[in-house]
């Protein structure tokens, strides 16, 4: 036995000694000369994305076999390679007297028509419900009212006071984005650091210079967030909106092919919302990160 290994022992190596030896090759000083070290094999793991793309490919390969061996009738779920073939035939020559290009830019304008006027009304809304005990009085219960009604419930309403035309669609989308900006606005102002408004106070600001240039830029993290989540459900409730005497959009497209189980249409616009939500959720991440470079630090 050499004398290194004499002079060491258990009790006196170190823990620090121990990691040592082992991030280097993982070799146990008191192991058995006759039986070699035991080195752990590299784990490996996919990442999300490939793990994703894996969900994705194995759903269409499960609905391609389905389409296929007619477990399901065609009638009701065309394969992938027919609504993908509907999905050109409606780009190029259309649908319900307009292309599919043309119901998206008018489902879009709505949709954007209604997000501007929510988030002029929703983040002035959010700060006073945050600010201002009187605020939070008046409009949190009107808030927590309207934010669980789903939009079909007071659609018909809607229809009643403001008629069939454009304002009634844009109106039903927008009330199924006021409450989730307004509730994440005030919950921006409330969860801004008090040690940051005090220092703005002692600076000589005042309440509107503070409310401008430390509370509104702490609290635009959530109000981003308030954003995306209004958007997905200003999206969502498109297709309730053109139910009502509508001519063009998405929304109307497929209930149209609905009517007469054009199912393939339908499929064509459910995936054109889907896509065009993604792309939307992605931009609004894209700007976040670029405008909020401060989100998550303290």
């Amino acid at each position: 036995m050499s004398l290194f290994t004499q002079s060491i022992s258990p009790e006196t190596l170190s823990v620090a000694t121990l990691a040592r030896i082992e991030s280097q090759g993982g070799i146990d000083p008191f192991a058995s000369p006759s039986h070699p070290p035991r080195v752990s094999a590299p784990s490996f793991r996919l990442p999300a994305r490939a793990i994703s793309a894996i969900t994705l490919l194995a759903l269409i390969a499960l609905w391609w076999l389905a389409a296929q061996y007619k477990i399901v009738s065609p009638v009701f779920l065309p394969g992938p390679e027919a609504v993908f073939r509907k999905f050109i035939t409606v780009a190029r020559d259309g649908f319900v007297d307009a292309t599919l290009f043309q119901h998206l830019l008018i489902s879009l304008g709505r949709v954007f028509a209604a997000l501007a006027a929510t988030l002029l009304i929703g983040v002035p809304v959010g700060l006073l419900i945050g600010l201002s005990t009187v605020g939070r009085g008046v409009f949190d219960p009107l808030l927590e009212f309207l934010r669980p009604l789903p939009p079909l419930a007071y659609l018909p309403l809607v229809v009643i006071w403001f008629g069939i035309g454009e304002p009634s669609k844009v109106l039903v989308i927008g009330l199924a984005m006021l409450a989730p900006i307004a509730l994440s606005t005030a919950a921006g102002v409330r969860a801004v650091n008090e040690e940051r408004i005090r220092a703005a106070r002692a600076l000589g600001a005042s309440r509107l210079r503070t409310v401008l240039h430390v509370t509104i830029p702490s609290a635009l993290p959530q109000i981003f967030t308030g954003l995306r989540i209004a958007l997905g459900a200003g999206w969502s409730t498109l297709v309730a909106a053109e139910l009502v005497a509508a001519t063009r959009g998405l929304g109307f497209m497929i209930q149209s092919a609905a009517q007469f189980l054009v199912t393939d249409v339908v499929l064509v616009g459910i995936f054109t919302i889907a896509l065009v939500a993604f792309a939307l959720e992605w931009a609004i991440r894209t700007l976040d990160r670029r405008l909020v470079p401060w989100s998550g630090r303290d």
